[in-house]
């Protein structure tokens, strides 16, 4: 039997546990993370979805969701590349941040009668140095600075694949034609600049019109 590749799974939502739905909100919007959505349905239904700003995994609470208890959820790490900038910056949201640690032990090891010690890790190593603070509820953060992610850390985009020159004109024929109804409703422009995001687009597995409106939208930037 062939091994294939796992399907993507991606951690999409981390479900919390409030008291108080809107002592919540007004929390994380103070805190300057993306409001997603606020779904109410009756009285007895109402969910809402935060994402911490530029991550791919948000966080939901409400009433009617099942959710642990309040104050439950601990330890949820949030990456940051600057650990004081990132600190400083919930301080001034009115976050109450913890000072900067590092764990006696390595990494979230919580063992031993002090597992916490002060300060930066001595030799600002990734993965080292954190900082802690809650929500209303005392659910629990993590900062975690990483600076420099070790090898096979990161998951990086497939290639895209081999094309034969037939397949490859062929393509270059439909660039153009989509290409020419651009150039009937803009000005005078340099053809590259449209054919490059348009082939980039269509070679990552996007529909023709996809790649046009990606290309489009390039244009409109430059």
């Amino acid at each position: 039997m062939t091994q294939t590749e796992p399907v993507d799974m991606k951690l999409e939502v981390v479900v919390l546990g409030v008291s108080d739905v809107d002592r919540a909100k007004a929390f994380y919007e103070k805190l300057g993370w993306r409001l997603d959505a606020d779904f109410v349905k009756g009285d007895d239904f109402r969910v809402i979805q935060f994402t911490p700003h530029n991550s791919e995994a948000s966080i939901i609470f409400g009433k009617g969701v099942p959710s642990p208890k309040p104050g439950s959820v601990q330890s949820l790490t949030l990456a940051v590349n600057d650990i004081e900038a990132a600190r400083n910056d919930l301080i001034g949201r009115g976050a109450k941040v913890s000072d900067v640690f590092q764990y006696a032990g390595g990494p979230f090891n919580n063992t031993g009668k002090d597992p916490r010690v002060s300060g930066h890790d001595p030799q600002d190593r990734s993965y080292f140095s954190f900082a802690s603070f809650e929500d209303p509820d005392g659910n629990g953060y993590l900062l975690q600075q990483i600076k420099t992610r070790l090898p096979g850390r990161e998951w990086k985009s497939a290639p895209a694949g081999k094309i034969d020159i037939a397949t490859f004109a062929e393509l270059l024929h439909e660039t153009e034609q989509h290409h020419g109804d651009y150039e009937k409703t803009h000005g005078k422009h340099n053809w590259w600049d449209w054919y490059a995001p348009y082939l980039s687009a269509r070679q990552n597995g996007k529909s023709p019109e996809e790649a046009a409106a990606a290309a489009d939208r390039y244009m409109e930037k430059k």
